[in-house]
């Protein structure tokens, strides 16, 4: 279906000033998807909004955030990260990775069944993403179609599981006000029909549904309301499989039974416990076998207006197994116990016979063979650890399972070998143990990456303490000129905040300088406003003027600056300079009748240039005339002509 991009009033608004919603993805009994863009990260991502009526309850509020946060922790290739958690003012949402693929059950629409080993295969990365889940004390409670998501990895195929945490959040909170159940009726466990509770046997019973739907094309309990699915996942064990697609191999059916026994109890207990059995089967089926599918056809394209009116909120629709409903909690009461020594009908009548056959072959050469079994072949003979150092876990599982011995597995990071992959054995191989022996594996995961942290608008210090507090290491440091960001603030981190990265690679970082310096020009022999709109141009601003004679520099022109040229200057700050007057004037002295010595002296105090003519010998020493005349104004070292008689 394609994204939504009008009619919702949401739909172009900036959450939390931050997201910024430009298309709805989906719409379901808890919640509305929308894709949204990450203002801070530049990144997508799905925005998972719940429903406004929920977010009414501070009950609810509560345990979605602490739901949130704990999905939030778990961090799996098979898990659809949880980046963020708010509040939109009416709703509360969830921010998630934005997986651009289809669900599974767009898949099933568009193909009918998946080939036997392809459907495993779903099954196998569902659990193990559920296992992680397990391991942390996460239940899922609503594993369906509609919460896994196909996307492409390296060119395969690989299946995502969403939405940890949030129908247990909405389902408890509900159950406690209205006692009711919320969730997908067709994948409800019976132990949840009956009181509401899920464990990890849960969600295994769920995925064994998931997995029935995958092979045969339909899920196994169907019915005219939600109360007749539920009271049948009560009452009735799951048919084999093989019921309808005959050619489907013994060892499918004992999966799918073991998966949806209805007693918890009679279940894996826990997601690992699952994902073993569905290896095991995957290693037991040759290729051919893998490679068939039922003879189901796929569903008929719907009409648009059929289309139209399932996407209707305000529409009323008949019953879909795989929507959200509500139960009565306690409507429907788990069967009494069989009575003693009635024994249960057989759950695949087809391989009954075969089974009591082989029984009793078996008993007839244990009979006739038992010592001698017991220890060359029995319990009681040794078998060799086999060789599994380098291989898959699949593959090591299904040899220690061959030689009759049983693995128990742990994870580990490593920086060499590939995730998945075996990376120590103990007991070491080739020895010899007792049959049914534990043999500890430890799992590669790959290396241990860790997120990028934010650090761009932090001091520098606090940028490198964040990096070494997510676990990475501080790469060079680089400096560059800002105009905006103050001095020893990070500008940039090279991966950006966000990416994921291996433990070992650094982290650099790029921190301002402030603002870049200028050079303050020149401005000597410039006017004024030739000064100015020299500084202007360079970024500075002209600051006082002050005004004075200079004997050189010609009126109306710089004398000096301050600073000098060259100097540094951040931008917008000022230069000032002093203006020449000229040449500073002095006047001429009324020098006539005086002798010719004081007359000399005078001008020469005065700074003039004094020339001396006589008329008839200058015999009386006597100033008869001046030139220039007496009064006039002449600068410092102008020539001063006295005749004398």
């Amino acid at each position: 279906m394609e994204p939504v991009t009008t009619g919702d009033p949401l739909l172009g608004r900036v959450v939390e000033g931050r997201y910024e919603v430009t298309a709805r993805i989906a719409r379901g009994g808890m919640a509305t998807v929308y894709r949204a863009t990450d203002r801070r990260l530049d990144r997508t991502v799905a925005l998972k909004v719940m429903h406004p009526h929920l977010a009414e309850s501070p009950e609810f509020v509560a345990r979605f955030r602490r739901e949130a946060r704990a999905a939030a922790r778990l961090s799996h290739p098979g898990v659809v990260a949880v980046h963020d958690q708010g509040s939109t003012g009416e709703a509360v949402y969830l921010a998630m990775e934005h997986v651009p693929g289809p669900t599974l059950r767009d898949e099933l629409a568009r193909r009918g069944v998946l080939p036997l080993g392809e459907a495993l295969r779903v099954a196998e990365q569902v659990l193990d993403a559920l296992a992680a889940a397990h391991r942390a004390g996460l239940v899922h409670r609503d594993i369906k179609p509609e919460n896994v998501l196909l996307s492409e990895v390296r060119g395969e195929r690989r299946a995502k599981v969403a939405d940890f945490g949030l129908a247990r959040a909405v389902t408890e909170v509900t159950a406690s006000t209205t006692g009711t159940i919320l969730g997908t009726v067709a994948y409800l466990a019976p132990e949840i029909v009956t009181g509401g509770a899920a464990e990890p046997p849960s969600d295994v019973y769920a995925t064994g549904v998931l997995l029935y739907e995958l092979i045969t094309g339909h899920q196994p309990f169907v019915g005219e309301a939600p109360i007749q699915v539920a009271f049948q996942h009560v009452n009735s064990t799951v048919r084999a499989p093989s019921e309808d697609v005959p050619w489907l191999p013994a060892e499918v059916d004992d999966l799918l039974a073991a998966l949806t026994a209805r007693s918890p109890e009679e279940r894996p207990q826990d997601a690992g416990a699952a994902l073993e059995l569905v290896r095991t089967t995957l290693a037991q089926l040759d290729p051919a076998t893998l490679a068939r599918r039922a003879d189901v056809a796929p569903p008929p394209e719907p009409s648009a207006a059929s289309s139209q009116e399932a996407h209707d909120p305000g529409r009323t629709t008949a019953f879909q197994t795989h929507g959200t409903v509500a139960l009565p909690r306690g409507a429907i009461t788990a069967p009494p116990p069989p009575t003693a020594g009635v024994e249960p009908p057989p759950r695949r009548g087809r391989r009954r016979p075969l089974i009591i056959i082989a029984f009793l072959l078996m008993l007839a050469a244990a009979a006739l063979t038992g010592t001698w079994w017991w220890l060359t072949y029995g319990p009681g003979s040794p078998t060799v650890v086999p060789e599994v150092s380098g291989r898959t876990e699949a593959e090591a599982v299904a040899l220690l399972d061959a030689a009759d011995l049983e693995a128990s597995l742990s994870y580990a990071h490593d920086d060499d070998i590939a995730a998945g992959v075996v990376l120590s054995v103990d007991p070491s191989e080739g020895v010899e143990r007792p049959r049914g022996s534990i043999v500890d594996l430890v799992i590669s995961e790959g290396v241990l990456s860790h997120a990028v942290p934010q650090v761009a608008g932090r001091d520098r210090e606090a940028a490198e303490a964040a990096i070494t507090d997510a676990g990475l290491a501080v790469g060079e440091i680089g400096t560059t000129y800002d105009p905006e960001v103050p001095v020893g603030v990070v500008i940039s981190s090279d991966p950006e905040a966000g990416t994921e990265i291996p433990h070992h690679q650094s982290v650099a970082l790029v921190v301002s300088d402030g603002p870049e310096p200028i050079a303050v020009p020149g401005l000597s022999g410039a006017t004024a406003e030739e000064a100015a709109a020299a500084l202007d141009r360079a970024g500075l601003s002209l600051g006082s003027t002050i005004e004075e004679h200079h004997e050189e520099v010609p009126e109306g022109q710089v004398i000096r600056q301050s600073p000098d040229p060259d100097a540094s200057l951040l931008p917008g700050e000022s230069v000032d300079i002093a203006i020449s007057l000229g040449p500073e004037l002095f006047e001429v002295p009324d020098l006539v009748g005086e002798q010719v010595d004081q007359a000399t002296d005078t001008l020469r105090d005065l700074g003039f240039e004094v020339e001396v003519e006589t008329i008839w010998g200058g015999f009386f020493g006597s100033v008869r005339f001046v030139d220039p005349e007496p009064g006039t104004m002449l600068p410092r070292g102008s020539v001063v002509t006295l005749q004398v008689v």
